[in-house]
């Protein structure tokens, strides 16, 4: 596959030497085959214009030019016939150099001096297959037409003459030629590769722009008509009908683009067909609608015996294991290898149909071989195409046409797909990954590089959706395979064989985490307890579970000692609530208590593929803490407490917001737990009816948090700051402000509007009452700064309150007390 870099870089940004790139795709899996600079040979060869003309004198095959190379008239003598007046042509200068090595000196040619050389496409290192508008035997005349298309900002004998050729004929590219596995075909494209450019190189990659204007009057569905006799040998044929066709050159970039992939231009119409299929990596073939009888397409398989003569002009001997295209009379094409002559795209066709289909691969392959005819299409069929690219790559064959207005695009597509693509979905087992790969990738950063190659990733159901263009990606194996190839296999750091490595036994991170929290609830003055894991299908009432709510959906124990033992627990403040009322009941006047234990909730259908199993009633362990206290306690004791569980094991991104929608909770005394911006659990005074369904007539106050959110945001490392130097200065404010504004809003405004000199908020007085409006609370917090490099002069806190003053009041409508 040869990529043009220019091309390449209208979908993502390259922005490093061609070596450069040429490794980096190679370390990524997309191995490089070599780097062409087009025309790196030439040099010294500019555009020129004939000025003059007149016979050697001494020579009859000889000319003498005047020609205009931009830094004054040259003389230069051709024996070219083929020139003339007004031409422009590509001139080697004095000390030019030729791709084959030959330098051009300025010398004397039968007594005349000639100061250069006029070349044709040949001694620029090409052929007419490269530039078919060149001559067959003379000087490469250069259109004018093309000059001003290319080059409409400029005067071109003004501002054009003396430019390096190289940019004059578009061959000061370069382009670097991949070898794309069979396993890859999205990479046979330019888009393909650009994908895998913006995740290597960590840039960015755009799709195709496509807009489709429809001017034609006709629906397509109402010119043509498609059947396919068998879905498993085409599952897909889409088609749209352009009217009002006009035959002629393509226009001069998208001949260079062509011409730099590889691909001869024709004209504008197959041109498009071809320009599509290098970009997006769909063949597509462009059929004479007005010889299609009975203006219907029949993908079929050929009939014993038939015959068809190919775009080539051979004749081809079919057999019933091919996939021909057809319309109600004969074969027209031979489906994903060659059209067929009596369809083909004459200058005096009006009316073309576009085919963008999918055809079995293997069924391409044994054609191709069996008619020694192997093609581009071919050759990207027989590996397997994305079957959910046909319509984009016909709307954007659509819009080219529009676009160099080669016709007008009928409204609508004709677009038959029997079966449906289904979506597959892969769970993302980081655990799994890491291992396979000897590796400590973070899931986040798992997610980000599967993401940036078009795999979605769903957190809630933690799994992976594989886009249709990756039909490569089965299993985990090929999500680590993902992962490696970005994460840099240089970057993996060697590691012996887990079999082949004696191990001391040591306590894993989350054991030592498990240990730690222990160690600091019993610390706050909490009991441990152990309770059972199943429980009684009532418990859900008890304690006022919504009807609807996935707490009640616990798997059922096939073998129960009873039915107060007949589920797992989804949720463990029953147990905790069980607990307390027998303490309180038996006259323990208070207690703190706290459970390290297991919750289990029913999963998704699960299928272990090694060996078999279904294991759809498996459920999903949570490993859960559950505190709860009654006695001479409040909500503060509980806060407090989870706040010094956090700051032993390193959790400092954390906040507490109102929860009222529990209906296990009182409604106003209820926080939910924040860590790492996403809720860790619940924390709160229980609700009074609760309480009485558990015969407790005190106030009880419980919580859970999810041990899997800490181990994710926990830092067991004590960070360490040396005592400070400088001293510090305290300010007082006193604000009324609105009752329902929480604390944590003015605290975060605070630190917020602080600046680096903050160094402490510590609220010291909260008021409701006469002298403050109802609805209404005055509140009141000390203020410390210190810089860590210098005394703080009473502006610097100044300047800082006032911050803090204006951001009090724009975002929380607070008025400062005197």
């Amino acid at each position: 596959m040869k990529a043009p870099l220019k091309w390449l870089s209208d979908f993502s940004d390259i922005n490093i030497t061609p070596k450069e790139y040429a490794d980096a795709m190679t370390m990524s899996g997309s191995k490089v085959e070599g780097v062409e600079k087009m025309a790196s040979g030439i040099a010294n060869i500019v555009l020129g214009k004939i000025l003059e003309l007149v016979k050697h004198p001494d020579a009859d095959k000889l000319q003498i030019c005047t020609i205009d190379a931009g830094k004054g008239n040259l003389q230069i003598v051709t024996g070219a016939q083929n020139v003339k007046v007004g031409c422009y042509i590509p001139v080697a200068l004095d000390g030019a150099v030729l791709p084959d090595g030959k330098k051009i000196k300025k010398g004397k040619l039968r007594g005349v001096e000639s100061n250069g050389m006029l070349c044709s496409v040949e001694e620029l290192g090409y052929t007419k297959y490269d530039f078919p508008d060149a001559a067959e035997d003379g000087i490469y005349l250069i259109s004018e037409a093309m000059l001003k298309d290319k080059f409409a900002e400029k005067d071109i004998d003004l501002e054009l003459l003396g430019t390096d050729i190289r940019e004059v004929l578009g061959i000061d590219d370069t382009v670097v030629e991949f070898e794309i596995t069979p396993n890859r075909p999205d990479c046979l494209s330019i888009v393909g590769l650009a994908r895998e450019t913006g995740a290597t190189l960590s840039t960015s990659f755009r799709e195709p722009e496509i807009k489709v204007a429809e001017k034609a009057p006709g629906k397509t569905g109402d010119s043509v008509k498609v059947e396919i006799k068998d879905s498993t040998l085409c599952p897909r044929y889409a088609a749209r009908v352009i009217r009002n066709v006009k035959i002629s050159e393509s226009p001069w970039w998208m001949k260079e683009r062509l011409r730099a992939a590889g691909i001869r231009s024709i004209n504008n119409i197959v041109d498009i067909t071809n320009y599509v299929m290098i970009e997006m990596g769909q063949p597509m073939h462009a059929y004479d609608l007005d010889n299609l009888k009975g203006s219907k397409i029949i993908v079929r398989q050929a009939n014993k015996g038939e015959e068809l003569e190919t775009l080539d002009g051979s004749k081809r001997a079919l057999d019933e294991s091919m996939i021909v295209i057809a319309d109600e009379d004969r074969a027209v094409g031979v489906a994903g290898v060659m059209g067929g002559g009596n369809s083909e795209v004459t200058a005096s066709t009006k009316s073309i149909l576009f085919e963008s289909a999918l055809f079995n691969g293997t069924s391409i392959r044994v054609t191709s071989k069996k008619l020694g005819l192997r093609t581009e299409a071919s050759s990207r069929f027989e590996k397997g195409l994305d079957i959910e690219n046909a319509i984009r790559a016909l709307n954007r064959a659509a819009d080219l046409i529009e676009q160099l207005g080669a016709g007008e695009v009928e409204k609508g597509i004709v677009d038959n797909y029997p079966v449906h693509y289904e979506e597959r979905t892969i769970e993302l087992q980081e655990d799994k990954i890491n291992a396979l790969l000897g590796t400590d990738i973070s899931k986040e950063k798992m997610v980000s590089m599967l993401e940036v190659i078009g795999l979605k990733y769903d957190g809630v159901k933690n799994k992976v959706t594989v886009p249709s263009f990756r039909s490569d990606v089965e299993g985990m194996a090929d999500l680590a395979e993902e992962v490696a190839r970005f994460y840099g296999y240089n970057n993996i750091t060697p590691s012996l064989l887990k079999g082949k490595q004696s191990t001391l036994g040591v306590k894993t991170f989350k054991q030592k985490l498990e240990d730690k929290i222990k160690n600091t609830m019993t610390s706050c003055g909490f009991y441990e307890i152990y309770t059972y894991s199943f429980t009684s299908p009532d418990i859900f009432n008890k304690i006022r579970v919504p009807a609807d709510s996935d707490l009640r959906k616990a798997v059922v124990i096939s073998n129960p000692l009873g039915v107060d033992y007949s589920v797992m627990r989804t949720i463990t403040i029953p147990e905790m609530l069980i607990v307390i009322s027998r303490n309180y009941n038996r006259r323990v006047p208070e207690g703190r208590l706290f459970e390290l234990s297991y919750v289990y909730r029913a999963s998704e259908k699960r299928i272990n593929s090694v060996i078999g199993i279904d294991e759809s009633n498996l459920p999903k362990e949570v490993e859960v803490l559950t505190l709860g206290m009654y006695g001479k306690v409040d909500f503060y004791d509980l806060k407090g407490a989870v706040e010094e569980l956090f700051s032993a094991i390193g959790v400092t991104d954390y906040s507490f917001e109102n929860e009222t929608d529990n209906a296990t909770y009182h409604p106003n005394r209820t926080a939910s737990i924040m860590v790492g911006g996403k809720k860790a659990g619940t924390i709160g005074e229980i609700h009074p009816d609760v309480l009485g369904n558990f015969d407790i007539d005190t106030k009880a106050y419980a919580g859970t948090i999810e041990i899997e959110t800490l181990v994710e945001n926990c830092n067991s490392v004590p960070q360490y700051k040396a005592l400070p130097k400088f001293p510090a200065i305290t300010r007082d404010i006193a604000m009324v402000i609105d009752d329902e504004v929480m604390v944590s809003q003015i605290e975060a405004v605070i630190r917020q509007r602080g600046g680096k000199i903050l160094e402490n908020i510590a609220l010291f007085d909260v008021y409701k009452g006469k002298q403050v409006q109802e609805g209404m609370k005055s509140v009141a917090y000390s203020i410390t700064f210190r810089a860590e490099d210098r005394t703080l002069t009473d502006e610097d806190v100044s300047k800082a309150m006032h911050k803090i003053v204006d951001g009090l009041r724009t975002n929380l409508n607070a008025e400062l007390r005197e």
